[in-house]
């Protein structure tokens, strides 16, 4: 029998890992976190410029970048936070209720309540055993 060599050895063990479901799922959410996170922050630089441009001006700056102290950085960051944290908010609440829905909607298991029915019987019957 032939002897497996450690790069072999480690390939198939790097294959078997890429192949697992959780690591091409992470790298999906990566992905499309990636992606979601710029359409945020250019919708918050948008927001940001609409919602101070009267202090922008009357702070005579072009741009929230222009404040002193990064001021305008760290404004667009809290911002971009809230509504991401807000929309993974929605949707694990959503994710919650759909999960409830589910476990409302499955029958229940009739080995279970057969187990259940069978312990309560055993139970009963512990009891009028020890009474007597």
């Amino acid at each position: 029998m032939a002897r497996r060599t450690s790069a072999t050895g480690f390939l198939r063990d790097f294959q078997e890992f890429i192949l697992r479901g959780n690591v091409i799922e992470l790298a999906v959410a990566v992905i499309i976190g990636g992606a979601f996170g710029k359409i945020v922050e250019a919708f918050v630089n948008w927001l940001m410029s609409v919602a101070l441009k009267p202090a922008l001006e009357a702070a005579k700056v072009n741009q929230l970048k222009d404040l002193p102290f990064g001021l305008g950085d760290l404004a667009i960051a809290i911002v971009n936070f809230l509504i991401v944290a807000f929309v993974i908010f929605l949707i694990i609440r959503a994710l919650e209720k759909f999960m409830r829905k589910q476990d409302a909607e499955t029958p229940p298991d009739p080995m279970l309540e057969s187990q259940e029915r069978l312990t309560a019987a055993i139970d009963r019957l512990t009891d009028r055993m020890n009474q007597a």
